[in-house]
């Protein structure tokens, strides 16, 4: 049975979601303000967080981005300002997804599977995955070239990630974009080109190898 963490400070709309989560099998646990929300999520255990932007004593982005130094629990940002900005925000420092409230419940419930799904296809067995002297700990999340650390967004970990997950095999720009953006990504289709251009800048052209390589017509993959 998934475990959910809800982090919001609206104690009724927190409670109505519980109640909804509860009737669909999920086990569910709250926190009504940042603090109390990041000491949960670091405690770990839980399969995905629904955490609110706007929460007193932190701020959702701050929670967020404090607790991606220890775990990668998947989250779901909610906002109640329709913010382009807060939205960006929220995806580079690591949320899988965002709700504008107010929402339907239906929708909330559809991008929870839909993360759970993804989450699930993500971590292969290997914790440790390596190309050549690129070395990426999925368990602590991080990433070096010959001992030397490399800054990756999450959305550059998840996809750096999945194409170390399956070195030597050729992953399409529409599997990846499956497995990374998910299934109701609805923005730019070359996204997937964009990001690899940012994993060669940060490993390829910084450390003068070629690692990420382009099968013309196809795709792309990871050799050593």
């Amino acid at each position: 049975m998934p475990k959910i963490l809800i982090v919001e400070d609206e104690e009724k709309l927190a409670r109505f979601v519980e109640l909804e989560l509860v009737h669909e099998g999920y086990e569910v646990d709250k926190a009504f303000d940042g603090r109390s929300g990041l000491e949960k999520l670091e405690g770990g255990g839980y399969d995905l967080a629904l955490l609110d932007i706007m929460l007193p004593g932190l701020n959702g982005l701050e929670v967020l981005r404090r607790a991606r130094r220890t775990v990668d629990t998947p989250v779901i940002m909610l906002t109640a300002r329709d913010s382009v900005m807060d939205k960006v925000t929220g995806l580079d420092m690591g949320a899988e997804d965002y709700m504008t409230k107010p929402f339907e419940i239906e929708e909330l419930l559809a991008r929870i599977r839909a993360t759970l799904r993804k989450s699930e296809r993500r971590a292969p067995d290997t914790k440790v995955l390596e190309a050549g002297q690129l070395r990426m700990d999925v368990d602590r999340h991080t990433v070096a070239y010959a001992g030397q650390e490399i800054e990756l967004t999450q959305r550059e970990f998840s996809l750096l990630e999945t194409l170390l997950a399956n070195k030597g095999i050729v992953l399409s720009r529409a599997t990846l974009l499956e497995r990374v953006w998910g299934y109701d990504y609805m923005g730019e289709t070359n996204i997937v080109d964009v990001y690899v251009r940012y994993l060669r800048g940060k490993i390829d052209d910084a450390y003068d190898v070629k690692l990420i390589q382009t099968v013309r017509g196809v795709g792309y993959v990871i050799r050593d």
